[in-house]
């Protein structure tokens, strides 16, 4: 049988692709070496929030008097328990995923796939033929030099994800969202965290104000924070090991149980049979045009091995966006402008699009709107105050051109607000809606009068 479209890949963005093109009347398979769901299901997004959900279930009983509910005895994690819970939950996700792809009749093959020729990707000693390639291998963890992942010493997320037990202390080099979320997850349960960033700032990527924010809460709640902090080396010793760091101060050093490299992630797409095809690509990256498709025809690629943002919710857009094109449709381009990031620490973190700071930068005038959690009537009762919306306007035209929350229920709250900002939603327009009271979500109202000095509640 030839397909008229070939999958290396069932992440978020292979079996998202795989359900678009079969919708579309496609011949589809769908080749995985793992489980299907990928990284995203097994192994990161999915994961990582069952085991945060069951700190969060914690920490509220922790402080259950605050809020007049007494409990009798101490409050204990069973580590056990939660590591088993947030299993099932994969798994349950995983079996939807292997549902989808058997409602919408696309035929899966286990095993690890290279690309032979245009056309035909070998799978074992099996040849699957295709008219179309697409590859969505994602990516796998990456580490610093001199402090390389041994998955006992120094871990990676995977190993983190599935603890036999609780260590004492914990260094974690990175702050992006895997790094932020794994530091809180394991403070919670009763670790010593270290948060190491190499940049000066905690969460690079985000906004200045909400990257403070997160500084405060987490040096409040007991994490210690380092930024503008180079790690040089790593020693490993029998108990553990110790990071040479260098900072402005000079050299420092932080002794740990265990250290988690989370520095990023780098794609999948060794040993696939790429660079003699002629398939161009930048620092293991795979170049593509606007349509997905690389230098050569008929071999596509998306998500975490292009160049653009590691996150799952793009990868489905742009393997959506990749197959409609390949069936002839005038799909939109994939707003890369638009793009939300979301952070599922307390405090949580959501954005997109533009900031204050980057706007500065590109000398482009733009009006501010801010509205703090501990003016919310919502936010005060349910005891959550640490947090804020922050609104980027475009002084010009009154245009929203990014959003930045930090708090309760903030990544909740942001898909509104890039719908808002694809359809050109003003200042005006938000501060004229009427949300509903008492909620956090009124809270983006308040910012966006505020950016017109006409906020009511400050």
């Amino acid at each position: 049988m030839v397909y008229d479209l070939a999958i290396i890949g069932s992440g978020p963005a292979g079996y998202v692709a795989a359900i678009r093109a079969s919708q579309l009347g496609f011949k589809t398979v769908v080749i995985e070496r793992g489980p299907l769901g990928g990284v995203c299901l097994n192994w990161g997004c999915i994961p990582t929030k069952a085991l945060l959900r069951s700190v969060e279930v914690l920490q509220l009983s922790r402080n259950s008097s605050a809020y007049g509910v007494n409990l009798a005895g101490t409050v204990e994690p069973d580590l056990e328990a939660i590591v088993t819970r947030s299993r099932q939950v994969s798994s349950q996700m995983a079996k939807g995923v292997e549902y989808l792809l058997k409602k919408n009749k696309v035929k899966v093959v286990h095993g690890r796939g290279s690309i032979q020729t245009q056309g035909k990707v070998l799978v074992g000693e099996r040849t699957i033929e295709a008219k179309n390639i697409l590859i969505a291998t994602g990516a796998k963890p990456n580490s610093l030099p001199g402090a390389s992942i041994d998955g006992k010493k120094i871990i990676g997320y995977r190993q983190a994800l599935i603890p036999e037990r609780i260590p004492e202390t914990m260094a974690v080099i990175g702050s992006g969202a895997i790094g932020t979320e794994l530091a809180y997850f394991y403070h919670s349960m009763g670790t010593k965290v270290t948060l190491i960033e190499y940049l000066d700032q905690l969460v690079p990527t985000e906004d200045t104000d909400i990257a403070a924010q997160l500084s405060r809460s987490f040096r409040k709640a007991g994490i210690k924070v380092m930024t503008s902090a180079a790690v040089t080396n790593a020693e490993k010793f029998e108990k553990g090991c110790k990071l040479e760091i260098k900072t402005k101060k000079g050299k420092e050093y932080v002794e740990a149980e265990v250290v988690l490299s989370a520095v990023g992630v780098i794609p999948n797409t060794g040993n696939m049979g790429l660079e003699e095809l002629g398939v161009e690509m930048n620092r293991g990256r795979i170049v593509v045009d606007k349509n997905f498709m690389t230098t050569v025809p008929g071999i596509y690629a998306v998500g975490d091995v292009l160049s653009t943002p590691a996150l799952a919710h793009l990868a489905s857009a742009e393997a959506i966006c990749c197959v409609e094109r390949i069936a002839g449709l005038e799909t939109p381009d994939v707003d890369y402008d638009s793009v939300p990031g979301c952070i599922y620490a307390t405090p949580e973190i959501a954005s997109f699009g533009l900031r204050e700071k980057e706007a500065k930068e590109k000398d482009i005038a733009v009006k501010i709107g801010k509205f703090p959690f501990t003016a919310s009537g919502k936010a005060t009762a349910a005891g959550e105050r640490d947090g804020f919306v922050k609104l980027v306007f475009d002084a010009t035209d009154d245009r929203l051109l990014g959003a930045h929350i930090v708090g309760a229920h903030a990544t909740e709250m942001i898909g509104p607000l890039v719908a808002a900002r694809g359809k050109q939603i003003t200042a005006y327009d938000l501060k004229q809606t009427i949300f509903p009271h008492p909620t956090m979500s009124e809270s983006i109202m308040e910012a966006a009068a505020q950016a017109a000095d006409r906020c009511i509640h400050l």
